[in-house]
């Protein structure tokens, strides 16, 4: 038994909302990289090792230096996790 290819289209639009509301993904980040995810933060140190949490299109959700609370966060909202590296 073969398998059947379908050819399907997906626009970057609809690759974003793939699971919005439903999946969230969580990426370990350096203090460096923060303003450009978060803007609204403060100014930090550089080479700080955070963790943050992102909705499934990329909206930023949580950022913390603990790992643990991007999990409750993810839980409180009811979203699936991944980790991205």
């Amino acid at each position: 038994m073969g398998l059947k290819t379908i050819n399907t289209s997906l626009s970057k639009s609809d690759l974003a909302h793939l699971g919005a509301g439903e999946v969230g993904y969580i990426r370990k980040m350096r203090s460096d990289e923060v303003s450009r995810c978060f803007p609204e933060a403060p100014e930090m140190d550089p080479g700080i090792d955070l963790w943050a949490l992102f909705g499934a299109d990329g909206t930023p959700i949580l950022l913390t230096d603990n790992r643990s609370s991007t999990f409750f966060k993810a839980a409180e909202d009811d979203l699936r996790t991944v980790s991205l590296h």
